[in-house]
């Protein structure tokens, strides 16, 4: 996978094709957290979209994360995921380790916290990127 950053305007049509699938992440936070707690919350997303990016790579490029908010804000993200289709991508996955993301019913694929506060292991969200794939 590709940082947004990584990708030049002279490149991007010939990846384009290949390169198929945003990956949204969404940091969740509050703006209470100390400094500590806060990098800890980017920890875990990172952890989390180490699961999507190191297996995929070449296939899904990874947008900026949006960094505050809640479940009721995450669930309005819907128009920048229709954006992000009309920019060019057939599929946007979802991603957070901190809200639970599934009112964000225009995402393709939501990968989040169960009711327990656990994520999806690593094959999981492998199998559940292919069955995206090949739906």
């Amino acid at each position: 996978m590709m940082k947004f950053s990584e990708i030049d305007a002279e490149r991007w049509p010939e990846l384009q094709p290949f390169m198929d699938t945003c990956l949204l992440p969404v940091t969740g936070l509050s703006g209470l957290e100390n400094p500590w707690q806060a990098a800890a919350v980017l920890e875990r997303l990172r952890d989390a979209m180490d699961a999507v990016e190191i297996p995929f790579k070449g296939r899904i490029v990874a947008y900026p994360a949006v960094q505050y908010g809640d479940e009721q804000s995450a669930a309005a993200l819907g128009p920048l995921v229709r954006k992000l289709r009309q920019a060019g991508f057939r599929y946007v996955v979802a991603v957070s380790a901190a809200l639970q993301l599934e009112a964000l019913e225009e995402a393709d694929l939501v990968l989040s916290p169960d009711g327990d506060g656990r994520m999806p292991d690593a094959a999981e969200v492998r199998e559940r990127i292919r069955m995206l794939w090949n739906a």
